[in-house]
């Protein structure tokens, strides 16, 4: 391995000799080192690479601004996470989680606190990444010992479900604030409060979580051609349902100046009976 850049004590930028860079850490390791040296690879504790040049640049860049504790401690909860659910994340996870964590450590260190306004959506929407980040705040209690607000659980929560869906935080609010609105919408037709811990419930905020993602990140549609007879059958024998589809496509119209496909209605349409049986 090659020297590429000495980041501090403790973290070395190197190089193999194919090219590839990594971040390698170890007590002491950058201690007096210069470019260029070749450094054993027995001497490193863990290494860190992306398979992305631009996520790698990134993490290096991230490795000069956070302790390197807050580094391991994200690597060790990732690790936990991977372990809790079956959805492949995208590698940046680290990188993203590892900057929020350092950032509400030193906000907590210095009095400064911030609330999320989507903590109770999040709450319904993501149980299981919201519950994964409960658990990330008591370890990082016991390992730092620093207590944040529970409402940061919100917050890494949706940096787990944005690993998950392969977009960027941005987009993850519109996602979130969308389902929030189409939920308004669909109980406000059917004059009701639905039962948020049931399973047709969860599977209807699931596909509203996909849907929003094609939505927002115009993926392309399916090549396969339509069945205009079965969207002809569900129309007929679900009117009321999709009466209410209608009224998320306006909604969605409205608010997002986005058009809902015909496609799209008759899968609503379809979650919809199901929530409404």
């Amino acid at each position: 391995m090659r020297i590429k850049k000495v980041i501090n004590n403790n973290i070395l930028c190197v190089v193999d000799e194919k090219g590839n860079e990594m971040l390698v850490t170890g007590k002491g390791l950058g201690f007096k080192r210069k470019i260029g040296e070749r450094i054993d690879p027995a001497l490193f504790e863990k290494a860190y690479h992306m398979e992305g040049k631009t996520e790698q640049r990134r993490l290096r860049e991230l490795c000069e601004q956070i302790p390197l504790e807050h580094l391991r401690l994200t690597q060790e909860l990732i690790e936990y996470i991977k372990s809790q659910i079956t959805t492949p994340l995208n590698e940046s996870l680290l990188i993203t989680l590892a900057d929020h964590i350092s950032f509400a450590i030193k906000r907590k260190e210095n009095g400064t606190e911030f609330s999320n306004p989507l903590e109770g959506a999040i709450m319904s929407y993501y149980p299981a990444e919201y519950r994964l980040g409960q658990y990330c705040l008591r370890v990082i209690e016991e390992e730092t010992h620093v207590d944040l607000n529970p409402g940061e659980a919100a917050f890494i929560a949706l940096h787990i479900v944005n690993s998950e869906l392969n977009t960027n935080m941005s987009v993850m609010y519109d996602i979130t604030r969308l389902i929030e609105g189409t939920l308004e919408v669909v109980e406000y037709f059917y004059r009701k409060t639905f039962d948020r811990e049931s399973l047709d419930f969860n599977r209807f905020v699931v596909h509203l979580r996909y849907f929003a993602q094609r939505l927002f990140q115009t993926v392309p549609q399916q090549s396969d051609e339509y069945d205009r007879d079965f969207q002809q059958m569900i129309i007929h024998s679900c009117r009321r349902h999709y009466k209410c589809a209608q009224c998320i496509g306006e909604y969605i119209r409205n608010a997002y100046h986005k058009e809902v496909s015909d496609e799209e209605l008759i899968y609503l349409t379809i979650h919809l009976k199901r929530i409404n049986l």
